[in-house]
């Protein structure tokens, strides 16, 4: 992620600045442990007036090759929101079988146009448990059009 911005204030005889400037990367190497993801899905999608979906992290999705994709460990989230929308993306962890990335079942975060949403957990990731923990549910935040969003999930096979 990289932030560049300055603020400034105009005094009498000068402006004052105060530049902020942030730049972190995350990086995950390939395999299965801390810091590693094997598991990578990413689509563009759009949803009808006041729809939803469930994005299912246990053998549903498929990667760019056509394989099914199960994730054990889920390591970032990226929900990036088409600026042409008028409604918000809202994402969100399913009610009774969310895989658990927000705190509570039904918790989330809206996406507004040409916004995006970005997680990420290197270290151990959080635990898709099929069945049970295995949903991320993506919604139209009202009526009248349909919503675009990239998405992009990295995780791991075990």
């Amino acid at each position: 992620m990289s932030l560049d911005t300055v603020q400034t204030n105009p005094l009498d005889l000068v402006t004052g600045r105060a530049p902020v400037e942030l730049l972190k990367e995350i990086s995950l190497g390939s395999g299965t442990g801390a810091s590693q993801a094997d598991r990578l899905f990413t689509d563009r999608r759009t949803l009808a007036a006041s729809a939803s979906e469930n994005l299912d992290l246990a053998g549903v999705l498929s990667d760019a090759f056509g394989a099914a994709l199960t994730f054990a460990k889920l390591k970032a989230i990226v929900i990036v929101a088409a600026s042409a929308n008028t409604n918000n993306v809202n994402v969100s962890r399913e009610a009774t079988n969310g895989v658990p990335v927000f705190l509570a079942a039904g918790d989330g975060i809206p996406v507004l146009p040409g916004g995006m949403f970005l997680w990420v957990a290197p270290g151990a990731g959080v635990t898709v448990t099929a069945g049970t923990g295995d949903l991320l549910t993506v919604a139209n935040s009202a009526a009248g059009t349909s919503v675009t969003y990239d998405v992009y999930l990295l995780g791991t096979s075990a």
